[in-house]
């Protein structure tokens, strides 16, 4: 087991910096003020916030033990951040120690990474990598997913760990595109692939009865939003199978906790779309610095063909142009309407360090095997087949 103490005698190498690590969740609770101040002084994304992170230990993975490292400067300024989690995993009766990023499972927390202070991330990636370097007979695998390909996390770590196991794989594809505040919505429009549609669209909604979009940003008014958008969600991805994003009353708990803490932020943006006092659209997003991040969505079926997700999601980009933010961000997928409204990509990569134990290898191999199966059975199943056994699995995952 890694012990605080440990930690605290660091590597010469790390000395500039005080490395310490915050090892229980009740500690976890008592940050929030300190890590809401590194985060605001950081080029972090949006999901290594507290009010993302803590939520996630106590609903999604209380059975895992925090570990997480923090940098002081010579002040005592909490200057770094790196949220782990540590858990032990059986591969075929095998027991694996794997640290891994809080977060990093059921909730879609793109851009995960270390918390630096701007100016010192390499320093501060630089002290962590060579502390978890220090105790690497305390791990055997360390799993950091879903970080950005031009992290300096991903590079500290090649150099540190050189002649360790590392191993660097590609995740996903997160279109977004650069806006400019000074540009007026109209002009934005003529601009992308929806401007005729969303037109149209907005148009014969205003005609309707009751026709309002609600934005909701108060820790306190956020109930039936939520609600709304829970409903809405989980109709929209039914005859799919259901969500893979939102599934289980685990992950609804933890988007509770979430929005009201990240409204009280400032940092929440909830739409609800009503027609005749009937919530049929809802999307909820997350304003970080000055980029508004499009996290999930949902609609009623039967008004799919009314385009209201369309007129929803075009609203915010308009709301995020007055609000003077330069950035819309739509996280990982490719789906076709996001390149309808933006235009660049970014990508998220995994990097696998092992330790050099034999569990840690046994873990990758355990993996790859089980990688290999699942691509044979691909191949022999037609297209169509492989889509059926998809929304199969995640039915009776609903139903489990």
């Amino acid at each position: 087991m890694i012990r605080e103490d440990e930690l605290r005698q660091g590597p010469k190498a790390a000395r500039r910096l005080d490395v310490s690590a915050v090892g229980s969740l009740s500690a976890l609770a008592g940050m929030r003020a300190e890590w809401d101040a590194l985060l605001d002084a950081s080029d972090a994304g949006p999901f290594n916030a507290w009010e993302w992170l803590y939520p996630w230990c106590r609903r999604i993975a209380p059975e895992r033990r925090p570990l997480v490292l923090t940098a002081r400067d010579a002040a005592g300024t909490l200057v770094g951040l790196l949220p782990l989690g540590l858990e032990t995993r059986r591969v075929a009766g095998v027991p694996v120690r794997r640290l891994g990023f809080l977060g990093e499972t059921h909730v879609g927390s793109d851009y995960l990474d270390v918390v630096a202070r701007r100016g010192l991330e390499r320093d501060v990636a630089e002290s962590f990598a060579r502390m978890l370097v220090a105790l690497r007979e305390e791990w055997d695998v360390l799993d950091l997913t879903d970080l950005r390909e031009d992290s300096v996390t991903v590079d500290v770590l090649r150099e540190v760990f050189r002649g360790h196991d590392v191993r660097l794989s590609e995740r996903y594809v997160c279109p977004f595109d650069v806006l400019d505040p000074r540009e007026p919505f109209d002009a934005f429009l003529k601009r992308t692939g929806r401007r005729d549609n969303y037109l149209r669209r907005r148009k014969w909604l205003e005609k309707q009865e009751g026709y309002r979009i609600e934005r909701t940003e108060a820790p306190g008014e956020l109930a039936g939003p939520m609600t709304d958008f829970f409903r809405l969600h989980s109709a929209r991805w039914a005859e799919d199978g259901g969500s893979q994003g939102i599934k289980g009353t685990g992950v609804e708990s933890f988007h509770r906790d979430a929005t009201q803490w990240l409204a009280e932020r400032g940092r929440l943006w909830l739409y609800t779309m009503k027609v005749g006092g009937k919530a049929v659209a809802s999307v909820y997003g997350i304003v970080h610095g000055n980029r508004f991040v499009y996290f999930q969505s949902g609609y009623d079926p039967e008004w799919r063909n009314r385009s209201v997700g369309l007129v929803l999601v075009g609203e915010s980009f308009k709301d995020a142009l007055a609000a003077g933010l330069t950035e819309y961000d739509f996280l990982r997928g490719t789906e076709t309407y996001k390149s309808d409204w933006v235009s660049k990509q970014r990508r998220t990569v995994s990097v696998r360090v092992h330790s050099g134990t034999k569990a840690g290898q046994w873990y990758s191999r355990a993996e790859e095997l089980a990688r290999k199966a699942r691509n044979a059975a691909k191949q022999v199943l037609p297209g169509t087949w492989v889509e059926k056994v998809r929304r199969l699995r995640r039915r009776r995952a609903a139903v489990h």
